[in-house]
């Protein structure tokens, strides 16, 4: 995930800014880490260079 998405997501489910947490990244992305929704605290996970933004509800 390149670092300048961050900008321009926002939690699926309610619109809230979300807070980016990495854990691995490496000179252009980021490899795996979480967004968390600063409003509901919803936490959407990234794994292998690609973030899950689906809601909680249907994301298994």
């Amino acid at each position: 995930m390149k670092h300048d998405l961050t900008e321009i997501l926002c939690c699926p489910t309610c619109k809230g800014d979300l807070e980016l947490e990495i854990e691995e990244e490496d000179e252009r992305e980021i490899i795996r880490g979480t967004l968390k929704c600063r409003k509901c605290n919803e936490i959407y996970p990234i794994e292998d260079g690609i973030p899950n933004m689906l809601p909680p509800e249907i994301r298994e």
